[in-house]
């Protein structure tokens, strides 16, 4: 029997009937079109699905729609606006830390929350920010380049 949840995705208030067993990157992505939210293992391991829930970063495909009831989402859809990218967004395309894309949504969320919540973390910082995406193309560094180069210090993370 299908519930009603009631979300705010990208500023943007939702009401949706779901399934009880239907996953929130499901929901984002084949209920809403929010397709930005890549599903990559379905089993947390990979990060292509992490959007940012109520704060702190997720991976959708092991959150419930019904457990992100009356929660504040943002998926990579929410960055950009009418003026364009967003910064981070920016980076990782002027420091080539894209290459197939597929983990670079996660990738970018992950990165995002980390420097809204540090606007100057260490390298170290950046890496464990970023742990919980795999990136089978880029090998890291221009990742990790891109996110250094938006620290408030505008020189990247200190080396430790």
């Amino acid at each position: 029997m299908k519930k009603i949840v009631t979300l705010t995705i990208n500023k943007e208030h939702y009401e949706v009937a779901v399934e009880p067993n239907r996953t929130l990157a499901d929901l984002l992505r084949y209920d809403l079109g929010l397709t930005g939210t890549k599903k990559g293992c379905d089993t947390g391991d990979c990060g292509a699905c992490t959007v940012v829930l109520d704060g702190d970063v997720v991976n959708s495909c092991l959150v419930l729609a019904l457990q992100a009831d009356n929660t504040t989402i943002e998926t990579i859809e929410g960055l950009s606006n009418e003026d364009g990218l967003h910064p981070l967004q920016e980076a990782f395309v002027e420091k080539g830390a894209i290459q197939c894309g597929f983990c670079t949504p996660g990738m970018i969320m992950s990165a995002k929350n980390l420097l809204d919540k540090n606007g100057n973390p260490s390298d170290t910082e950046i890496r464990e920010g970023l742990s919980g995406n795999l990136c089978r193309c880029t090998g890291y560094t221009k990742i990790f380049e891109a996110v250094s180069s938006q620290c408030s210090d505008n020189q990247g993370g200190s080396n430790e």
